[in-house]
């Protein structure tokens, strides 16, 4: 049964090729930067890396953002060894650019063909796989086994949701997870469900999450501190990060309703993707806002009611500008975003009800009563009125939240230990 469903899941990704190729191109007429270095998703123009490389895959921002300590680590302990990191999204690639500097390589990840994923592994020969939380693909993984190079799932989760789906094609997945891959999940929670997809057991074990291990810049909190006091000294912020089709009505929604309880308030506006920038400043336009967009690189007025962050890899400095933080994906049933970002500035954190993707940071941060969950603008409104109003009970908040942060770290090291055997050398 394992072989005649990985035979006809071969068979698909043949079928569906030019399917994909077209979808791809639509995708680009919406955002050109999907074209960028196109030949690597077909196995063509990846750098060509000495044997024995690392490699990573983050699929975007982030992932790419959780990699970073991660990175850090690798290259302390290998520094004679090149790092790759590989992402799906333009977003997360770029980004991989702006932090590191050169310092790793980058490619995108190819698509599920087996003639490009074979050319993929040619040319940057790693000696090890990190797949950043969870990406499954069979044909990818195969070929990691069937060149002996050992994968892990680094900080691994599947929500109940992706379980069901998986239990679909319950063969196909077994055998791909066969392949002597490593399972360093999240939970106990997420390694049992990887169990009952076929994960063994000797293979498995809890890593934590490596979300946890995030360093916050001292220069980032320097700056931001120095920007505010030169921009908008005298003006109370709130961030919306991260946002998604159709939760900014609801967050602009909020700040009318904010706005006329606090007087001269300022709302930063994240959206999560690139290509809904434009769709955005219409939305602002129409409602008649006054707003400013970051790309526009202009002194901000006082008369400002909304700044659009349309560039990429500076939430974590405008959250350092904020006083209270509204984490998106979350008011509609996305699955929410990375919450330890804000937890460690300190900042009070609101999202939504729908963060099934982040189950174990929302549970955690709502248990220490660091994190308020609203379900539409009037909760929300509610709740950022409260914090701004209420400058000590924000600040002891945002003080259990960082607790939560500092006291969950380990993660990274967890993984460092078992690297060591599997690279054959010691960490120092």
């Amino acid at each position: 049964m394992n072989k005649l469903m990985r035979l006809m899941y071969h068979a698909l990704t043949y079928i569906l090729l030019p399917f994909l190729i077209f979808f791809w191109l639509v995708k680009s007429l919406l955002n050109k930067s999907y074209l960028d270095r196109l030949t690597q998703r077909f196995g063509f123009g990846y750098p060509k890396l000495n044997s024995g490389s690392i490699w990573i895959h983050a699929v975007s921002v982030g992932e790419v953002q959780a990699s970073i300590p991660l990175v850090n680590e690798l290259k302390h302990h290998y520094p004679y060894k090149e790092i790759i990191i590989t992402t799906v999204t333009p977003t997360g690639s770029k980004q991989v650019k702006n932090i590191f500097k050169g310092a790793v390589k980058t490619s995108y990840i190819p698509f599920e063909i087996n003639f490009a994923i074979k050319n993929f592994f040619n040319l940057i020969n790693p000696s090890v796989a990190l797949i950043m939380e969870t990406e499954i693909w069979p044909n990818l993984y195969k070929e990691c086994g069937s060149r002996g190079i050992p994968l892990i799932l680094v900080s691994a989760r599947i929500s109940e949701k992706s379980l069901i789906n998986y239990k679909r094609f319950l063969p196909l997945f077994r055998d791909t997870l066969s392949h002597g891959i490593l399972i360093a999940a999240q939970s106990q929670i997420d390694a049992d469900r990887f169990l009952t997809l076929g994960a063994s057991k000797d293979r498995t074990w809890i890593m934590g999450n490596i979300k946890f291990d995030f360093k916050l810049p001292e220069e980032i909190l320097t700056k931001a501190k120095i920007h505010r006091s030169k921009i908008f000294p005298r003006r109370k912020i709130w961030i919306a990060a991260s946002t998604h089709d159709h939760e900014e009505e609801i967050i602009l929604e909020a700040h009318k309703k904010i706005s006329k309880k606090i007087g001269n308030i300022l709302l930063i506006l994240v959206p999560r993707h690139p290509e809904r920038f434009a769709k955005i400043t219409q939305i602002l336009k129409e409602d008649k806002w006054k707003y400013s967009k970051k790309s526009d690189d202009q002194d901000i007025p006082e008369s400002c009611q909304v700044i659009l962050i349309d560039t990429i890899g500076e939430l974590l400095f405008f959250y350092a500008c904020s006083d209270v933080a509204f984490v998106g994906g979350s008011l509609l049933p996305v699955g929410g975003h990375n919450l330890l970002e804000p937890a460690a500035i300190g900042l009070p954190i609101i999202t939504g009800a729908h963060t099934f993707n982040q189950k174990e940071m929302t549970d955690r941060l709502a248990q220490a009563n660091a994190l308020r969950i609203v379900h539409n603008a009037n909760s929300l409104s509610s709740d950022v009125i409260f914090f701004l109003t209420n400058a000590e009970e924000s600040k002891n908040a945002g003080q259990r939240g960082k607790l939560i942060v500092e006291s969950n770290k380990g993660a990274i090291k967890s993984l460092m230990k078992r690297l060591s055997i599997i690279i054959g050398e010691e960490t120092q």
